[in-house]
């Protein structure tokens, strides 16, 4: 646990100054190149020492009591699954319908109710994957 209070922080400092360091350098590219590199080593050593923390973590579980089978730990991974992508593939979905939509908006504004449906049936899509993210963990 301690690595991720050491490691997190110094990677979001990191990925904050990355921008700061292009512009304060002419060789802007060769810097953000390193710092990507130096956070993706920082992601993998944090990985590795999640991966590695072994008996520690799994025997906090154990003592909790109600550690949970395989079945509802794949039942709320699915449902974690199902709620981030319908909510990715939502907003993708959004903004090219509403970028449409206020582009012939501006040239005919009486279509407004017929832009706002296409881009409600687009939000539409995280709302189906909230309702599976739900009945899965209903069923965990």
């Amino acid at each position: 646990m301690s690595v991720w209070l050491i490691g997190l922080p110094l990677i979001v400092c990191a990925a904050a100054l990355a921008p700061f360091a292009a512009r304060r350098w002419h060789r802007g590219v060769i810097v953000l190149t390193a710092i990507g590199v130096l956070l993706l080593a920082g992601a993998v050593v944090l990985l590795l020492a999640a991966a590695t923390a072994g008996p520690a973590s799994a025997a906090a579980t154990a003592a909790a009591g109600t550690a949970g089978t395989g079945a509802s730990t794949g039942a709320l991974i699915g449902a974690g699954i199902a709620v981030a992508g319908s909510t990715i593939g939502a907003g993708i979905a959004v903004a090219y319908t509403g970028a449409a939509a206020l582009a012939i908006m501006s040239e005919r504004p009486e279509l407004f109710g017929r832009a706002m449906v296409i881009v409600g049936l687009a939000e539409g899509i995280a709302i189906y994957g909230l309702v599976v993210g739900i009945i899965l963990i209903g069923k965990a």
